[in-house]
């Protein structure tokens, strides 16, 4: 088994991070650390550069724990692929980072935390990027 991160280079996504390094050491499990894009994307400012990924690798190696980041494409719905991931995983536990935004920017955008959130078939835990849990 695994926890599994859907990480951007973002706040959220570093929270999220700090949460599953530290759930995977209580856990004694290994961290998959996702970061997806929009297949066929030219620009995404979600998708971490290799910099990026190698820090959020080290600071799991520092930390004790085996991390394993993946970078998989997505083609119609992240919210639905990321949760295939989790299932291809075996994941214990999904690690998600949540960001404020208006009620207007969710109706017209939705959110794939949300879809995450209510979809998944295994507990999720949710951070804010000043690491409250919910």
């Amino acid at each position: 088994m695994s926890i599994i991160v859907g990480f951007v280079p973002t706040p959220a996504g570093e929270a999220a991070l700090t949460a599953g390094i530290a759930e995977a050491t209580l856990r004694n499990e290994d961290l998959v650390i996702v970061n997806s894009a929009r297949e066929g994307a030219l620009v995404d400012k979600t998708v971490a550069g290799g910099d990026v990924l190698a820090r959020a690798a080290k600071r799991a190696e520092e930390a004790g724990v085996t991390a394993k980041i993946i970078q998989p494409p997505y083609h119609h719905d992240l919210a639905d692929e990321f949760l295939e991931v989790a299932r291809e995983a075996n994941a214990s536990l999904i690690v998600i980072g949540l960001r404020h935004r208006s009620q207007v920017g969710k109706f017209i955008l939705g959110s794939h935390a949300q879809r995450i959130l209510m979809q998944a078939d295994r507990p999720v835990l949710a951070v804010k990027a000043d690491g409250a849990h919910f």
